[in-house]
Parts: structure tokens; sequence; C-alpha cells
């Protein structure tokens, strides 16, 4: 499925496999909305925390939301970040 506008990519600032998840993306040239979960506050916060809800019903690091929310990857899966998001 070719991808459909940038992705949203939500983290934590700590996190080992977001790093590399985000290492990833930008080695393959994927545009991407990065959301540190952990930096953000108040109302920003409260809306990035909505719309992760939306797509997964587990709190892991990072996630990956594409194609408008068809493509939901959880974790650094780069063989399925091939196959969904390249």
């Amino acid at each position: 499925m070719p991808r459909q506008g940038a992705v949203e990519f939500y983290a934590l600032s700590t996190c080992i496999w977001c790093r590399r998840t985000r290492e990833w993306l930008e080695d393959n040239g994927v545009p991407f909305n990065l959301h540190y979960m952990d930096l953000l506050e108040g109302e920003e916060r409260s809306k990035a925390q909505r719309e992760l809800e939306r797509h997964v019903s587990r709190m892991s690091y990072p996630v990956i939301v594409a194609n408008d929310g068809d493509v939901v990857i959880q974790g650094y899966q780069p063989e399925q970040f091939e196959e969904e998001i390249r």
C-alpha cells in the first residue's frame, strides 16, 4: 500500500527503540511528525494522548500511525516499516 502523507510517530525521548525508529525513518526518507509524549505538556499532551488511544489499546513505544490510521505499528519493526510505510 503506498504511503499517503506524513507518518505520525509517537515516542519517548529516552527510549532507545524510539531513537532507532527515528533513525530508520530519516535514513529511508519517510516524512514524519514526531510527538515525544514525555516532553508534551497540557492540552498538547492531552490531544496527542487521545489521538494515540484511538489507534492502540496498550501503551508502549514507539508507535507509528500511517495512511490515516490504516497502518499502526508498535515497537521497532524495520521489516514491517519496509513493507507498510516505505
